[in-house]
């Protein structure tokens, strides 16, 4: 396997700091509300679990796999829901957890797809956001932080499978050379 170099982008320490206060916000925004918490596995295993031991109310977890990217069986679409939710969500307040909101797209497909079930409302809380690159207009409630167009690795979000157990988020500072176009 290629050895890639990483900076560091976000320390454990300003993670920790900030999904205490999205924890905070998300418990005084769902008080009294019946809310079943969504992780879209596999990049947001880390941050929803820590993000759901920072909301302090009742709350019901389920998780969803998507696949990004262009589709061959699918062509004209970039993602596909993997495996669906077990929790029923009709006129329940839906919190989507996602790792990161780059382009758009799986978002707004996601969000799509969970409004079809009828839900009381649906909202998004990502970890990351890039809003340079944002093809599609998606309405992100809560965000965890905005990156540049760059790279990011660590805390769930990996390359080629690798790096997900990093503890901080690092940016990839240059791709191996047989990667590079």
């Amino acid at each position: 396997m290629d050895q890639i170099f990483v900076k560091p982008l976000v320390t454990q320490e300003v993670l920790r700091t900030r999904i205490k206060e999205l924890g905070k916000q998300i418990s005084q925004d769902y008080q009294g509300k019946d809310l079943v918490v969504v992780g879209v596995l596999k990049g947001a295993y880390v941050f929803y679990a820590d993000l759901v031991r920072a909301i302090r109310l009742p709350l019901h977890i389920d998780f969803l796999i998507a696949k990004t990217r262009p589709l061959k069986d699918l062509p004209g679409q970039t993602a596909k829901v993997w495996s669906d939710l077990t929790e029923k969500i009709t006129q329940r307040h839906v919190l989507l957890v996602e790792e990161i909101v780059d382009s758009g797209k799986t978002a707004k497909f996601l969000v799509e797809k969970l409004h079809k079930k009828k839900p009381a409302s649906v909202e998004i809380c990502t970890l990351l956001s890039k809003p340079g690159n944002r093809q599609v207009r998606v309405p992100l409630r809560y965000v965890g932080f905005e990156v540049p167009s760059t790279y990011v690795v660590g805390y769930g979000l990996d390359y080629r499978q690798t790096y997900r157990n990093l503890p901080y988020l690092a940016r990839i500072d240059e791709a191996p050379v047989k990667e590079r176009v």
